[in-house]
């Protein structure tokens, strides 16, 4: 259980990669936020939180309960969804809108792509213009 990470995980990575491809800026794991949430928009006040399908319990076939040591196993992955829950109500109860992205979703990059630009809007209109605008060519200040 100690080898499991909780952070920068290979899911999280790829949202993280296609995140910086797309040029968009975010702040990772912010403390002051309930639930430390993976991705955080502030000024978009939106959040990405990447699940892996087994600790959250996706109702997809990775998110299965075991079948073994169901008395472990029952109580410690229901308290995971019940937490989950109540950070996405305090943080939409801060002004936040709230994405979760499934580790299951995770392998088709274009997918995730295509759902965090919905998801988060276009980029800051300042960026887009200052890519769009084209440099005024240079002249020498000596007049040749």
């Amino acid at each position: 259980m100690r080898a499991i990470r909780h952070k920068d995980t290979s899911p999280e990575m790829l949202v993280r990669r296609v995140l910086t491809q797309m040029r968009y800026r975010y702040r990772l794991h912010v403390k002051s936020l309930p639930g430390k949430p993976d991705l955080v928009f502030l000024q978009r006040r939106k959040i990405v939180l990447v699940h892996g399908c087994f600790w959250h319990q996706h109702s997809c076939p990775e998110g299965r309960k075991p079948l073994s040591n169901s008395d472990y196993w029952e109580p410690k992955l229901t308290g995971n969804v019940k937490r989950d829950v109540r950070h996405a109500k305090e943080l939409k109860a801060l002004g936040f809108d709230v994405m979760v992205i499934w580790d299951c979703e995770t392998k088709n990059e274009g997918d995730v792509a295509r759902r965090l630009r919905k998801f988060l809007g276009p980029k800051h209109r300042e960026w887009d213009a200052r890519l769009k605008r084209k440099k005024a060519p240079r002249t020498n200040a000596t007049g040749d």
